[in-house]
């Protein structure tokens, strides 16, 4: 079962609702530790002082702002004490917008707000906010850090989506890669093979399709190797960027090898029959062709059968 991470409530005008926060994320990656293969001890890091190679305890370890190559300004505890954001242990919702109006760039990680001993009015908030078809903007202090948040009525809860602020994002000015994009010209016969490229890939987006194959793969191996199986290493050639790709054959053979696939899809047969029509009967020909097909069979019977002797 999760463990609550941040309690507080919730301001919503001059009611306060009593809440905490869950997790909505368990990330699941595959963690290793340094070995050292020369007898499997773990590796252990020190903190080393750059100019006498020494050992430096932890009680002896500062903050240091570096303002040039070398040089740092330090700072400790008590002075950023003072900027500190209080913590008030509330979220408050500082107004409500359009989900549609917020680009998914500014999201940043998901928690679950269960209500606290609170169950009527978080209903009523949820409920309203369904209604509106709005989500609130909200503010709160959490792990000493002041943070603004998205507040969405979700599947009959409350799911609060951690954003970052507008100066944390990488803007596309500061990547040159991107500064030809825009003198790129398009032919109109590579426009409309994209747009039938995209068409023939488009679907209903199904999350649980999605796997992290690496990850299902590392733990195969783990798993095999503790169980003491030997392995060889299989080495993949990397993929060669010297070649000149044709731009429209690409496409073309994109677009065909997509509606390949979909034509070999079980729902695609489905699909092609109009509704409330049952699929095709055979025709009456091959109907009567099947007697044939029988007596044919029960000849080859006969032949494969030893003839008795006679006494």
């Amino acid at each position: 079962m999760p463990r609550a991470i941040w309690s507080g409530s919730i301001s919503f005008g001059l009611v306060n609702i009593p809440v905490k926060l869950y997790s909505a994320i368990s990330e699941k990656g595959v963690r290793f530790n340094q070995i050292d293969r020369r007898n499997n001890a773990r590796v252990r890091q020190l903190r080393i002082n750059e100019v006498d190679g020494s050992e430096v305890p932890y009680a002896e370890i500062v903050k240091g702002y570096e303002i040039t190559t070398g040089t740092y300004v330090t700072v400790d505890e008590a002075e950023l004490a003072e900027f500190m954001p209080e913590a008030t242990h509330t979220i408050d919702l500082e107004c409500f917008v359009g989900l549609s109006e917020i680009d998914p760039i500014f999201f940043d990680g998901a928690y679950h707000v269960a209500p606290a001993k609170a169950a009527k009015p978080y209903r009523l908030l949820v409920e309203a906010m369904e209604r509106a078809g709005k989500v609130a903007i909200a503010k709160f202090v959490m792990r000493s850090k002041q943070h603004v948040a998205v507040l969405r009525p979700r599947d009959g809860a409350l799911l609060l989506s951690m954003m970052v602020y507008a100066d944390e994002l990488n803007g596309v000015a500061d990547i040159p890669e991107f500064d030809d994009v825009g003198e790129v010209r398009l032919d109109e016969r590579e426009l409309k093979m994209a747009d039938q490229l995209i068409e023939s890939l488009t679907e209903p987006f199904d999350p649980a399709s999605y796997h992290d194959t690496y990850r299902d793969q590392v733990m195969e191996l783990i798993d095999r190797k503790a169980s003491g199986e030997a392995l060889t290493p299989m080495i993949t050639a990397a993929p060669s960027n010297d070649k000149v790709i044709d731009l429209m054959a690409a496409l073309e053979a994109s677009v065909a090898a997509a509606k390949g696939s979909r034509s070999r899809h079980p729902t695609a047969e489905a699909a092609a029959v109009p509704a409330g029509r049952s699929p095709a009967k055979p025709a009456k020909a091959s109907a009567k062709k099947a007697p044939e097909k029988k007596a044919s069979a029960k000849k080859a019977s006969e032949k494969a059968q030893p003839k008795r002797k006679t006494a």
